[in-house]
């Protein structure tokens, strides 16, 4: 299975398409601005919170994923913002390229057949390619689900 290059490419659709949900860049597309900032009651956290902590934690898998000197965010501070809202427009655009950019890499790294998704890293606790690509598939997933409720909530969802 580590030199299977139809299963990495299985692995590389769900990082960059959406199947039976909607996508990350379906959650955000045509998401007003000024709701990008608001924190209902009692949830926790806005959609740029939730949107700026994807681009954190998926840098950070994709750190782990290739640099045995790897060092780890404090948590959970070190991956959730403390701001509720982006400072300004280019903060939210730059955010969302530097998130398909991470994704675009870990899809890279994964695809490569050199690589195999099973061996298991020289630094950590025996995390894989595999594991790190189920990862971000599973965090990403769960995080744009709430970026739909939220969006629903503030009745800015046409999906």
């Amino acid at each position: 299975m580590n030199n299977d290059n139809s299963f990495k490419k299985q692995l590389a659709g769900l990082l960059q398409k959406s199947n039976a949900h909607a996508g990350f860049t379906k959650a955000i597309e045509g998401l007003n601005a000024e709701n990008r900032g608001i924190k209902l009651p009692p949830l926790p956290y806005s959609i740029w919170q939730l949107v700026e902590h994807i681009r954190i934690a998926q840098q950070d898998i994709l750190d782990f994923s290739e640099n045995r000197n790897y060092k780890p965010l404090k948590w959970p501070e070190g991956y959730w913002p403390t701001e509720i809202a982006p400072a300004n427009e280019q903060q939210w655009e730059n955010t969302l390229q530097e998130i398909k950019k991470s994704l675009a890499d870990f899809t890279s790294l994964i695809t490569n057949e050199q690589q195999d998704l099973l061996q298991p890293f020289t630094h950590g606790d025996g995390q894989d390619l595999f594991r790190e690509a189920i990862l971000i598939i599973d965090h990403l997933s769960y995080h744009t689900g709430q970026i739909v409720l939220i969006r629903r909530l503030l009745d800015n969802w046409k999906g």
